[in-house]
């Protein structure tokens, strides 16, 4: 239960019962936790949004609120703040039903039906495929993951896509350093010139081919090999790049590939379609200021009104050989999403496609007159130190850390924990030393230990108590009214955050909302369990009181509940023990 929701609800229907016009706009009321607890559980802005337009003074509306709320049973006190916010301090009995909402529901605990069903597709990686996975890709794909799992927690139909560029002139270049890799299969001496792939992931693929056409591409002409070479080479890369992916434990349904779009005269589609809207002009853009894009040219081009969707400038579709311009491939890819039944898209992109999210957003209103809704979520590089020390350079990818090298290093669990402890457009510093160390500033072991440790008291307790008065149906029948210390009430009202919490990261598209609760549940389970050290009265298993014993068992089951539930959205596992 979204706590928040429900007494939104009840504001609502109280709201009804004032004497206030009846045509009111109830949209901007909202019920959300107060900053300071010491205020109150929840406050509503109800009477300052109202005030207005009903023609009244705030705090009288919020008095008037105040003596209708007052008298509900969950409600033991409210209290009219500053202007006219009303704060309610709710009994110790709601919070304390809440853990039966937590042990009734389990790792499900938090899913609600706020998306409707409603189709989202969510396309991440998306990386050219001419090499293996490296660590700036993990995070995209890290991110993405999650976000599609956080979207499904709350009732959307997900797609899983990724989108192969298949079609550009880096798979040329793909292809061509692939037919070195295969000459020197064959026993060649090769030289890698500028501009093609070092890496020594190539040998593999050039091995492949040889093993697959023996000398069938020796001595050819470019014409007759490059076509064949570079649909092995790709498919070779997509190999690899799955492989990578599942390593990191992302697996994607759906694969859409530039170049079959293309070759399928999707992009003639798209253009044609906008023309007829009278989208499509042949104009020349005014210098830009400052450093001009890649895609300026001083020419007469064929361009995209995107300045009437909100972009800065309108935007060219031919580069100057007559193809098409990435963009104008990006918008047949987008036109066959909203095609496909999706009007909420996600792009999970790079930190070098800032400049990309007007534009496309601005093409997919164009697309759906404004019926579809595209979110851009850039994340930002990822710095990766050994004790404050930059890491060189992967030998085998010649360029780069591949995201396998990390992922076998430190395992998946922490890469992924690690990629959504920062907001996606701050960067990451990713130490090898920090993230491996067990300690609080180590957030992937501090949340780990927290459910260590609630495991650890739960086996504790069954060498004492029958294993069927532990299950969390049996300990959410016990005297709940055993929990009376505030730090055991604070833990509760934490824990019946967690819908909230995964709601708002929903809406938001914010996955790292979750990380940053699970840390500070973590720290208030600690400081409980610290707490006990010291005033015994405050342990979890006391003997010779067997039902403060079982609901302290209750709060400790229902932290591992909880903790679980956010670590299966980040498709972690949480550990039962903690190895040194």
């Amino acid at each position: 239960m979204n706590l928040y929701n429900y007494f939104h609800e009840i504001v609502l229907k109280e709201l009804q019962t004032l004497d206030l016009p009846r045509d009111l706009d109830f949209s901007r009321v909202v019920v959300e936790p107060t900053r300071d607890f010491r205020h109150g559980d929840l406050a509503t802005n109800a009477a300052m949004v109202l005030a207005k337009p009903a023609g009244r003074n705030p705090r009288e509306v919020a008095e008037a609120l105040k003596e209708r709320l007052v008298g509900h049973p969950q409600v033991i006190k409210a209290e009219v703040a500053g202007p006219g916010f009303l704060n309610l301090t709710l009994s110790d009995d709601f919070w304390r039903t809440r853990l039966t909402d937590v042990l009734g529901a389990g790792v499900a605990y938090g899913d609600s039906s706020a998306g409707a069903g409603r189709k989202v597709n969510v396309e991440y990686v998306s990386a050219n495929p001419t090499g293996p996975m490296h660590i700036g890709h993990a995070r995209g794909a890290v991110f993405g993951d999650v976000l599609a799992s956080l979207m499904q927690k709350v009732g959307f139909e997900v797609a899983r896509e990724y989108y192969i560029n298949d079609a550009g002139a880096q798979v040329d270049q793909l292809a061509r350093s692939a037919h070195l890799r295969y000459r020197e299969a064959h026993g060649e001496s090769i030289e890698i010139p500028s501009g093609l792939y070092p890496g020594e992931y190539l040998k593999e693929t050039g091995e492949a081919l040889k093993a697959r056409d023996g000398g069938k591409w020796l001595g050819q002409a470019d014409e007759d090999w490059l076509p064949p070479v570079r649909d092995f080479a790709i498919d070779h890369m997509l190999t690899m790049i799955k492989a990578d992916l599942a390593a990191l434990g992302v697996s994607q349904e759906v694969f859409t590939s530039e170049r079959v779009l293309v070759s399928a005269g999707a992009v003639d589609q798209v253009l044609k379609a906008l023309d007829g809207k009278g989208l499509i002009y042949v104009g020349t853009l005014e210098p830009p200021k400052g450093k001009a894009p890649e895609d300026w040219e001083p020419r007469p081009q064929t361009l995209f009104r995107a300045t009437r969707f909100g972009d800065d400038v309108d935007r060219p579709l031919r580069k100057s050989d007559g193809s098409w311009t990435y963009f104008a491939a990006d918008i047949a890819y987008h036109n066959d999403k909203l095609r496909r039944g999706f009007s909420e898209l996600i792009d999970v992109l790079g930190a070098d496609h800032g400049g990309y999210t007007k534009r496309m957003t601005a093409a997919v209103k164009a697309l759906s007159d404004g019926k579809a809704h595209l979110d851009c979520k850039i994340c930002q590089m990822v710095n990766l130190t050994e004790g404050g020390q930059p890491v060189k350079m992967s030998k085998r990818a010649g360029t780069f850390v591949t995201l396998r090298d990390v992922v076998d290093r430190v395992g998946r669990d922490v890469v992924r924990f690690i990629m959504l402890t920062r907001r996606n457009d701050q960067t990451i510093d990713f130490d090898f030393q920090k993230v491996t160390e067990q300690s609080r500033d180590n957030p992937v072991f501090y949340v780990q230990y927290a459910h260590a440790r609630s495991r650890s008291v739960m086996r504790l307790a069954g060498e004492s108590i029958p294993r069927d008065l532990l299950s969390p149906a049996a300990l959410a029948q016990g005297n709940l009214d055993c929990l009376t210390d505030p730090s055991e009430i604070g833990l509760i009202r934490t824990l019946a955050n967690w819908p909230r919490v995964v709601e708002g990261a929903a809406e938001a598209h914010e996955p790292h909302r979750l990380a940053f609760y699970l840390y500070d549940l973590a720290a208030e389970f600690h400081q409980l369990w610290n707490k006990g050290k010291d005033d015994a009265t405050l342990r979890f298993i006391i003997a010779g009181k067997d039902e403060t014993t079982r609901a302290r068992l209750a709060l400790v089951q229902a932290v591992a509940t909880v903790i679980a539930s956010g670590l299966a959205v980040f498709g972690v596992e949480p550990v039962e023990e903690m190895r040194a």
